[in-house]
């Protein structure tokens, strides 16, 4: 087991970043790598709350863990803390002992010169996910998230 850790700044505040990890329809359209589509099948924003998610290929010689495309995982969130931070559990569905086994991703919020800088920390990272891998689909994933919380609010 590994760990990956990323740090980012958001122009944006934190009450928006925040928001924006702890809204299902906000999460499948950015916590998903480049190349990937999402689903939310459950997603319950409380301490002890339950996820479960999909992350679907659209190459279609792309293999997934859970079956021949696809990629799911659930979980439950384990502490929120308004504006400050998110900690959730989570483990691939998959018959592949290379990976298995419970994950924690942590992203703490702190304020930035005028934004949000998340520092996500993602341990247990099971043996056959690539570290490298692991950190790349991060970045893709808080890119999508920094145009989504950067956006300007339209009237």
């Amino acid at each position: 087991m590994t760990t990956t850790e990323v740090t980012r700044i958001f122009h944006a505040p934190r009450t928006k970043v925040y928001a924006a990890l702890t809204d299902g329809s906000a999460v499948a359209r950015w916590m998903v790598p480049d190349g990937m589509t999402s689903q939310i099948h459950v997603f319950e924003a409380r301490e002890g709350g339950e996820f479960r998610i999909s992350l679907t290929y659209e190459a279609p010689e792309a293999a997934g863990k859970t079956s021949a495309h696809t990629d799911t995982y659930h979980g439950h969130f384990v502490k929120l803390v308004p504006a400050e931070q998110v900690v959730q559990v989570m483990e691939f569905e998959t018959d592949d002992p290379e990976l298995q086994g419970e994950m924690t991703v942590s992203f703490t919020l702190s304020d930035s010169d005028g934004g949000t800088r998340v520092h996500a920390i993602h341990t247990g990272v099971p043996p056959g996910v690539a570290p490298a891998d692991n950190t790349l689909g991060w970045q893709m994933s808080l890119t999508k998230l920094a145009k989504l919380v950067e956006a300007p609010v339209l009237a």
